[in-house]
């Protein structure tokens, strides 16, 4: 696939950000959980437990200057469903490649699902225009057939070859002699997305349901 079928496929991005940290968002950018803990010069032990082991909670990082960040919660994972279905990876690994990206949908659909995983939080939807965050990001991107967040029932196998650059990537591909439909889940930007201002079309709050 080329970036303009990419565009053309899926022109719009969608994004479920912590209300609180849309500040943040807007002074940064949307930046992965790695590039957050390099932002607030997070190290050893305390890293590799943020980057590397499943959250069970929501972990609030604290920088003098910079503030507070929270760092999202890993529920929707489990380590003994996770570990059977990974090809060539540990846990740690995974979680580690998780958390170099920041994912985003590609259909409102999917949207709804997280959404509602999360309804008790105050949230922020961001849709962004694809075509503008590939200009600036296209080398950074990855693309996706699965949710890889999600390791509890009905888990999928995964590994290094769950995520393929955009020209790498077939929305059909032979799968042990058939033809397989396999299109795009998520997209995942390495490192983040910069220009959220140039490329944001709309920002839609969404209230905690008590």
């Amino acid at each position: 696939m080329t970036v303009e079928e990419f565009c053309a496929t899926y022109p719009r991005l969608y994004h479920m950000a912590e209300a609180s940290m849309w500040p943040s968002i807007q002074r940064h950018g949307l930046l992965s959980t790695s590039a957050l803990l390099d932002l607030y010069g997070v190290t050893g032990e305390e890293r590799a437990g943020i980057e590397r082991q499943r959250r069970p909670d929501f972990i609030a990082v604290n920088h003098a200057r910079l503030g507070q960040v929270l760092i999202r919660d890993q529920k929707p994972m489990s380590d003994a469903t996770l570990a059977p279905v990974l090809l060539d990876m540990t846990p740690a690994e995974w979680y580690a490649l998780l958390n170099e990206r920041v994912f985003f949908w590609v259909s409102e659909e999917r949207l709804k699902g997280l959404l509602a995983a999360y309804r008790h939080r105050e949230n922020l939807v961001l849709v962004l225009d694809t075509a503008k965050v590939m200009a600036q990001h296209a080398a950074q991107v990855t693309l996706s057939p699965i949710n890889s967040g999600y390791s509890r029932r009905w888990a999928v196998r995964r590994g290094r070859e769950t995520f393929r650059s955009i020209a790498d990537y077939r929305l059909v591909e032979r799968v042990e002699g058939r033809l397989v439909r396999k299109p795009v889940a998520e997209c995942a930007v390495s490192g983040g997305v910069t220009n959220v201002p140039e490329a944001l079309i709309e920002t839609r709050p969404v209230p905690a349901v008590r």
